[in-house]
């Protein structure tokens, strides 16, 4: 069984794309619970019976703190969940798959970015599910998203300054004096082809 390492030691530590990604994707949540009423939505291998009883925000900070990825992997992580809506009009980001959804794509996204990364097994204990659910939901995730992997420096600095554009819509003066924290220089695996100009169409509520 794996074993989680330390977890970050100081709240302080914590990037603030951490808290602008958690009230974004929580609003999206609430949004498709209200429509998921009304449209017909699939059940994934993401959907839960019931709603995890720890908040997006928590689930984001725990996933941080143990799987020691890079900020810019939260980013990324973003981005294919927005491809991953697009790509699956009928799985939209719901209160009963989001926690999946984000364990998966972060995990995604840190072997896509981060030179070191854990494996599955760990983040299937960090997630709080078992090591083969952790490989089906990696699986699904890549052929939902097509295999389509590659961020170009537009397409991550537009996803940046999209959240941040969100988050100041909802708080402002805390923005202000604490911009997102993700580095100008990153590690990263770009096609410069990609154009996504148009993006956020799914997760924009």
């Amino acid at each position: 069984m794996a074993e989680l390492e330390s977890p970050v030691s100081s709240a302080a530590a914590m990037p603030r794309v951490i808290g602008f990604l958690s009230s974004l994707l929580q609003r999206v949540a609430e949004s498709n619970d209200v429509n998921r009423r009304f449209e017909p939505q699939k059940i994934s291998v993401f959907h839960g019976l019931t709603r995890p009883t720890i908040s997006i925000e928590s689930y984001l900070q725990r996933i941080f703190k143990y799987a020691n990825c890079s900020p810019s992997c939260f980013v990324v992580a973003y981005v294919y969940l927005d491809r991953f809506t697009q790509c699956q009009p009928l799985l939209p980001i719901n209160s009963f798959n989001v926690h999946r959804l984000l364990v998966t794509s972060v995990m995604v996204s840190a072997k896509f970015v981060d030179d070191l990364y854990y494996n599955n097994a760990y983040y299937a204990k960090v997630g709080g599910i078992s090591t083969a659910e952790m490989n089906l939901l990696e699986l699904d995730f890549l052929f939902g998203l097509s295999f389509q992997l590659n961020v170009t420096p537009t397409t991550f600095h537009s996803y940046c300054s999209y959240l941040q554009r969100e988050m100041l819509l909802h708080s402002p003066l805390q923005l202000a004096q604490h911009p997102l924290d993700t580095p100008k220089s990153l590690k990263l695996h770009y096609c410069f082809n990609e154009d996504e100009s148009a993006h956020q169409k799914e997760l924009a509520v």
